[in-house]
């Protein structure tokens, strides 16, 4: 009776070993198309390496991989938000806002609120998905069109210019610690917080769990209303925080930014590798997805690659994207079958 038991289980740390191992491999193939790409455009133009390229290079990939490390974790769950635009905006002119009416207010203050006005946010996405019962896509393209009119309303056709806003929050913006942009470091700071949590919490591996089958999820006593709305939640708040950190950077506002940036996020998360359809990827592999897309945007017109080809070469990243989790996962299965049948 021991062994029998014992089988099952081997089988299962082996499936396990295996999903790691190819999530790996795709996060390195990331990491190669990346590489292939910097080495490409730095021989035809030299000047694409230099520090300021470089620097660029961080701090335009720096807010994407914010909202993607927290696009990843809805994702993960079978789900997407594709508010996270609407709540950018929201985020970056309630900082300049609240410079505006009290300039000597603290920025450590600012990032919070930012911070938690985007977990208001998220909240009203995830108690609508779970309470209603509606599908994620519809929930939140609603609320993107809803928090936008609310930006709009606060707006007032108003524009929020740098000089409205205190000089050490704009010098957050730009300066750097090593050659590394601080706004880089704060989008690596999430990066590694949201995939410690995903990866070291019972909670955070059982999005995995929702995202694979949230059916079963709930058998196993997996509360997945919870664990939804809290993904939501959180993806709400770094989107607000990159909403403070987009002020920083630009300083010129207005009720339109960040309009548009949702579907750059969720390219972003899924050339990273987290698949479409829930349960597998990680929030490393959004980081990552975030740099490449950055780099094509970069690249390409240093390249002199017509517009349209530049989209298309995004387009086409997301296709093969999808395909090959598809072809990871029907491989995966069959490993996994033939293992059970093995044993």
């Amino acid at each position: 009776m021991t062994a029998v038991k014992a089988e099952p289980a081997a089988t299962t740390g082996s499936g396990a070993r295996l999903a790691h191992r190819a999530f790996v491999v795709r996060e390195l193939g990331i990491l190669l198309a990346l590489a292939l790409l910097i080495g490409v455009t730095a021989v035809v133009n030299s000047r694409f390496l230099s520090g300021q390229s470089i620097k660029d290079l961080l701090l335009g990939a720096t807010i994407l991989a914010i909202l993607a490390a927290g696009q990843a974790v809805v994702v993960i769950t079978r789900n997407v938000d594709l508010s996270v635009g609407s709540v950018l905006g929201l985020g970056a002119f309630a900082a300049g806002d609240l410079f505006v009416a009290m300039p000597k207010l603290p920025i450590a203050v600012v990032l919070l609120a930012g911070t938690l006005l985007g977990a208001v946010c998220g909240a009203v996405n995830g108690g609508l998905i779970v309470s209603a019962r509606v599908p994620a896509l519809v929930v939140t393209l609603g609320t993107l069109y809803v928090f936008r009119g609310v930006d709009y309303m606060w707006a007032t056709s108003r524009q929020i210019n740098a000089a409205d806003m205190p000089p050490g929050f704009l010098r957050m913006g730009t300066a750097d610690i090593l050659g590394v942009p601080v706004l880089t470091l704060f989008a690596v700071a999430v990066v590694l917080v949201v995939g410690y949590y995903l990866r070291s919490y019972r909670s955070g591996r059982e999005l995995y769990a929702i995202g694979s089958d949230p059916a079963a999820a709930r058998l196993l006593g997996i509360p997945v209303g919870k664990r939804v709305f809290a993904a939501f939640v959180a993806s709400g708040a770094l989107a607000g925080l990159a909403g403070v950190l987009y002020a920083a950077r630009f300083g010129t506002l207005d009720a339109n930014a960040g309009s548009g940036a949702e579907l750059n996020v969720v390219a972003a998360v899924v050339v990273g590798g987290v698949a479409i359809f829930g349960g597998s990827g990680s929030v490393y592999g959004a980081a990552l997805g975030a740099v490449l897309l950055t780099t094509i945007g970069a690249a390409l017109p240093a390249l002199g690659v017509n517009p349209f080809w530049q989209r298309a070469a995004v387009g086409a990243l997301i296709l093969a994207a999808i395909g090959l989790d598809r072809a990871l996962s029907a491989r995966l299965s069959r490993s996994l079958r033939g293992r059970s049948t093995h044993a």
